[in-house]
């Protein structure tokens, strides 16, 4: 079992590298953690951009461009359908986003005729969390969706994003992942269609609609994670207090939540999406080095097939 984001890049010394393909690769926390992937040793890494800006940020921050394979263009879009075709014809494993907008990057993947989503498909964003509290008290990873693709998720959706986790929770080798369908409180309402459709799938699971997953919910956040909390509320779920997997009900949720959990928590974490021909690593411009570096781990760990 992969317990921490760390094991995860240890585990993927062990297997062949795969090559990331980074869209607009010029900013400096872009290069440092792609610069230290091809390092470790865990992935070989392409960046499509500026190769003046590229090279000037290597020798500013002490680091070796031949780490790299660039290939130079200097235009934001058009270094991204290179990278998003290269990914589309199989000459790389993993999309990456680099300094390239989110919603023009996203356009890039979604694209009808030249994109990376097969007619049908869903993408979402999984987010692998590694926090400081959760691992002192459960000593494991939270796997999370969705939060930057699916903006207000339906029934369905929801149902898919579940489905990704509980594969990416499996491949990570936690044998029956519990997986919270979250919402303000545990009451199921019909003036909250969040706790509706959180019934609705935790009785699926039930039937066995949803395999491979203990499923609860509607369950608010502090039961999901807290023993204690359910204690107090005197809440009995087989999922409370020790979730792997937490499903927020709308975008909003999760985004505050991810930004909270790193800003304030101290949490590292991995983002990637899913759904499409090929991972697409996508974190925040702002995102520190550590976290876009553990997500192209990740992004690497889903082209291997692991999941």
């Amino acid at each position: 079992m992969i317990r921490t984001l760390e094991e995860l890049v240890e585990n993927l010394k062990s297997g062949s590298p795969k090559r990331v393909v980074v869209a607009n690769g010029e900013d400096e926390n872009t290069i440092e953690a792609a610069h230290r992937a091809a390092v470790e040793k865990i992935a070989l890494m392409t960046l499509v951009g500026d190769k003046n800006k590229i090279e000037t940020l290597c020798k500013e921050k002490n680091l070796d461009p031949s780490m790299f394979d660039i290939i130079d263009e200097k235009e934001e879009i058009k270094a991204g359908k290179i990278a998003r075709d290269m990914v589309r014809n199989k000459k790389g494993d993993c999309l990456m986003k680099g300094l390239i907008g989110t919603e023009k990057y996203m356009r890039l993947i979604l694209d009808k005729e030249e994109g990376l989503i097969p007619k049908g498909n869903i993408l979402s964003h999984l987010t692998v969390i590694d926090s400081p509290f959760y691992q002192k008290t459960h000593n494991k990873l939270l796997f999370v969706s969705d939060v930057a693709v699916i903006p207000q998720p339906t029934l369905q959706e929801k149902i898919k994003m579940l489905e990704y986790l509980i594969s990416a929770a499996k491949s990570f080798g936690i044998e029956k992942p519990k997986a919270a369908i979250l919402t303000a409180n545990e009451k199921v309402s019909d003036k909250m269609p969040a706790t509706m459709d959180a019934a609705i799938i935790a009785k699926m699971a039930d039937r066995g609609q949803i395999k491979g997953a203990i499923v609860d919910g509607p369950l608010a956040f502090d039961v999901a994670v807290s023993k204690e909390s359910c204690e107090i509320k005197g809440l009995k779920s087989p999922v409370g207090g020790d979730a792997d997997i937490l499903i927020f009900p709308n975008i909003e949720a999760a985004n505050i939540f991810y930004k909270t959990t790193t800003y304030l928590g101290g949490s590292k974490l991995a983002a990637v999406v899913i759904g499409a021909t090929a991972p697409c690593v996508l974190t925040s411009r702002s995102d520190d080095e550590d976290s876009k570096f553990y997500s192209i781990a990740l992004g690497c760990r889903v082209a291997r097939g692991d999941m």
